[in-house]
């Protein structure tokens, strides 16, 4: 079977409520072996505008009709080790007082390089757009800022300075998302921002919305005043907080785990008031066979048809263990074919 062309306005459809042509599919990102196998050829040079096509030619080999990136180079130093790829929620944090953070190097959204958003256009295929991730969340970053421990201490011990800490990465977060929107390569924007641990959220709800939810409802504003769908990937339990994220006007929301609740339980549930993305648990792709993964993955698709608001995908993204032959399994069930004929 022939592969599909991007067209993005099957993700716009499913964003609005409406029926998409044929299925969707979603992703928060894949995995660089991946793109190169896809692609049959490695990433020659490294700079973001080369890397940004090249993954957007994987993307739309695949059947998909966006590609994910970064807006710009942003991002908020810490002292954590970027050698190993487990890292504790106290490690390498940099502000504690009123010192720390006066001498904190703040990055600066309007002095960063955004061209790429405009040099890409025309190398995106025909009918794809991007969808623009942020350098990690408003929590993640604090949390990253102050270590996990320190910053629930400081809650109660420094509630201005807990404030403060929030107050300056949100308000940078909102502004390089601003800048973003002002390009025409954007098709939508993802909130990126892990929020809590498999039985509940890193910080009570009441605390969610003191300090969190003020800043992703600008963020969501932004998006929408751009004209653009804004959707929240968020991994953790969400049960306790998800009207929060229904009533700030999220277009969609990534991230589930059937320890959590199975995304047929979550579309049931809340797909009629806002789209949800992939929910293939990542560790039932590792656990199953690929029939069975092509079995769930139809099952999602039959479920969600005649009623929208769905795109297939895995429940949170694409890691490099995950067998090649088991994620084109989901791939398939949504295209018909497979970019590898494996």
């Amino acid at each position: 079977m022939k592969r599909r062309e991007p067209n993005f306005e099957n993700v716009l459809k499913v964003f609005r409520g409406e029926l998409p042509d044929r299925p969707v599919l979603y992703e928060l990102f894949m995995n660089m072996p991946l793109y190169e196998l896809v692609n049959g050829r490695k990433l020659e040079a490294n700079d973001r505008l080369t890397a940004t096509a090249f993954t957007a030619e994987a993307f739309a080999k695949m059947g998909y009709d966006y590609c994910t990136s970064q807006a710009a180079p942003m991002g908020f130093p810490t002292n954590r080790s970027h050698r190993i790829k487990t890292i504790s929620l106290n490690e390498g944090w940099v502000i504690e007082d009123w010192k720390s953070f006066e001498e904190y190097p703040w990055p600066e959204p309007d002095s960063l390089d955004y061209s790429m958003l405009e040099d890409i256009g025309p190398l995106l295929p025909d009918g794809m757009k991007l969808m623009v991730m942020g350098p990690g969340g408003v929590l993640e970053n604090v949390i990253a800022l102050m270590g996990y421990d320190n910053l629930c201490y400081a809650m109660h011990d420094e509630p201005d300075l807990v404030k403060a800490v929030f107050d300056q990465v949100g308000s940078r977060l909102l502004r390089y998302y601003e800048i973003a929107l002002q390009y025409d390569t954007p098709g939508f924007i993802c909130s990126n921002d892990d929020w809590g641990f498999n039985t509940q959220t890193f910080l009570s709800p009441d605390d969610m919305r003191k300090y969190v939810f003020p800043w992703h409802k600008k963020i969501v504003d932004a998006a929408h005043a751009g004209g653009r769908p804004v959707m929240l990937h968020s991994c953790g339990c969400f049960r306790d907080i998800i009207e929060d994220v229904i009533g700030m006007g999220y277009d969609g929301r990534h991230s589930y785990e059937d320890v959590i609740m199975p995304v047929e339980e979550a579309y049931e549930a809340y797909g009629s008031r806002i789209a949800i993305l992939g929910g293939i648990d990542v560790d039932f792709i590792m656990r199953n066979s690929v029939e069975a993964v092509k079995a769930r993955c139809a099952g999602m698709l039959e479920r969600s048809k005649g009623r929208g608001r769905y795109m297939l995908g895995t429940g949170n993204s694409v890691p490099e263990y995950i067998p090649v032959e088991k994620f084109l399994a989901l791939v398939e069930t949504a295209t018909g074919y497979n970019p590898l004929n494996i």
